[in-house]
């Protein structure tokens, strides 16, 4: 079966087609797309078209099922290649196989030409790697675009009716939490319909191993990162921009020399973010008893890992007793929160 990257809810499936760097200009500080992805043999047409047949196969009634081309800088490419790969995926839309393509890019690869040529392929989204809007950061991680640039892209693509998704990396060399909120504020005014959040991983021959070898940089924690990614998943939320994933894909762990990696670090982020939504709740409770309705699926979300989350609010609030009612007619992802 094909490494799914489940993307908007559980009916939203992705297939993935990794082209690592691929059209790339740059040498990121912190990138070794053949590490991070996993795909160490280059893409050809007839590769992809086998791993597109898997996918479909295994789509279920009820999936909205994409082709994603990720990993490098996909309209960087030779326009041929980028083409060939295209016309694949378009077939398969135009028989109503897939219903959406959707690749990831740099921001300074992004024109009118580009744009018309996607367009033309019935490609439906286009994620930016952007990674900061602050130009000092992105000069110290040699991402060899700006901030402008990607705001000029992101317009530009909006323009043309292409769904638009940005990519930001926190943690970063030179980065801080003011300036990641920043970048969110950027992000947020330039309407995205998604955003994927990374910690920076320190990745074994790349120059930010070099420089965390050196005692020149230090990564997050895991408990830090999540802290920022949980504020971050709420920012976006709030102003309806969906978090469609928060941490890498799968990775040798021996790849990873250092940095906030955890195999399950969604989950975690998730259910820091239900603690914080329980606190809110908490204001208009007036008993030390209190129950918490939630679908089955979502109880070890909102439990927390070890019950932790039920741990600190207990602490927190003084409780004595919580009390967890499974209910199916609850949305997966919302809980009801009640006195006792």
């Amino acid at each position: 079966m094909p490494s799914w990257v489940t993307t908007v809810g559980s009916k939203h499936k992705t297939i993935p087609i990794f082209v690592p760097h691929w059209g790339c200009p740059c040498d990121c500080l912190f990138c070794d797309q053949k590490k991070i992805t996993g795909a160490c043999e280059e893409m050809t047409p007839e590769r992809a078209a086998l791993i597109i047949e898997e996918g479909i196969r295994h789509k279920q009634d009820g999936d909205y099922l994409e082709i994603g081309f990720f990993g490098g800088s996909f309209t960087g490419i030779p326009a041929p290649q980028q083409e060939a790969l295209l016309a694949l995926a378009y077939e398969k839309r135009l028989s109503g196989q897939v219903d959406g393509i959707r690749l990831s890019t740099r921001p300074d690869y992004i024109n009118e030409t580009v744009l018309k040529r996607l367009l033309s392929f019935g490609v439906t989204t286009v994620e930016l790697g952007a990674q900061s809007m602050d130009d000092m950061v992105l000069s110290i991680n040699r991402r060899g675009h700006s901030a402008e640039q990607t705001r000029q892209a992101a317009r530009a693509i909006c323009e043309y009716g292409i769904g638009l998704g940005l990519q930001m990396m926190i943690g970063l060399p030179g980065d801080s939490f003011e300036k990641t909120m920043q970048t969110a504020e950027e992000f947020a005014l330039l309407s995205p319909d998604c955003v994927r959040i990374y910690p920076t991983l320190v990745i074994r021959d790349t120059g930010l191993s070099t420089l965390y070898k050196e005692g020149r940089y230090e990564p997050l924690s895991v408990e830090e990162a999540v802290r920022q990614c949980s504020q971050l998943y709420r920012f976006y939320t709030k102003r309806n921009i969906e978090v469609i994933r928060m941490g890498l894909l799968d990775m040798n762990p021996a790849d990873i020399v250092a940095g906030p990696f955890h195999p399950a670090f969604g989950e975690l982020v998730l259910s820091d973010v239900c603690y914080e939504n329980l606190r809110e709740k908490m204001i208009s409770v007036t008993t030390d008893k209190i129950s918490i309705r939630v679908h089955p699926r979502f109880v070890s979300i909102l439990c927390g890992q070890k019950r932790k989350n039920m741990e600190r609010l207990q602490k927190e609030f003084s409780l004595k007793k919580i009390q967890i009612l499974q209910d199916e007619a609850m949305e997966s992802g919302t809980f009801v929160l009640q006195d006792i």
